[in-house]
């Protein structure tokens, strides 16, 4: 938690816990194809078991498994792309929390999904299991 008296990005353990800056990630982009269907929905799953990225407080790695399962639109995600996207992430510094809404947004913007829900789910560290959910249903 930062405070007056502590400088920007560091926190009351004198760590610095500023994580990447978005523009400074360098992810690989999400691709997409059409989805011929369009109108029958399904439900599309994915599970990246070895998913990486870094601690903002500890700049160790963080590991988990991110579940992305979502109703296709118009355009379904292209799997080498996603893949390519998730791996990204290994030597970004970002919170959990962070992760799946960055995902998400992401994911919203290259495929523009009818629905989406997207985990993070964390192995434990320090005795604590972290697993963090994000969703989004297209207006209609």
């Amino acid at each position: 938690m930062l405070d007056e008296r502590t400088p920007d990005g560091v926190n009351k353990q004198g760590l610095d816990i500023r994580p990447t800056p978005r523009a400074e990630m360098d992810l690989f982009p999400l691709d997409s194809f059409p989805y011929e269907y369009a109108g029958k929905e399904i439900w599309v799953e994915f599970e990246m078991p070895e998913f990486t990225a870094i601690c903002p407080f500890s700049d160790f790695p963080d590991f988990g498994i991110i579940r992305l399962k979502y109703v296709p639109n118009k355009l379904c995600v292209e799997l080498k792309s996603l893949k390519l996207y998730i791996n990204s992430f290994r030597d970004v510094k970002i919170f959990h929390e962070h992760v799946v809404n960055l995902i998400l947004e992401d994911f919203v913007a290259a495929c523009d999904p009818l629905r989406v829900e997207i985990e993070g789910d964390y192995h434990v560290r320090g005795n604590i299991k972290t697993v963090v959910r994000a969703s989004y249903s297209k207006p209609e």
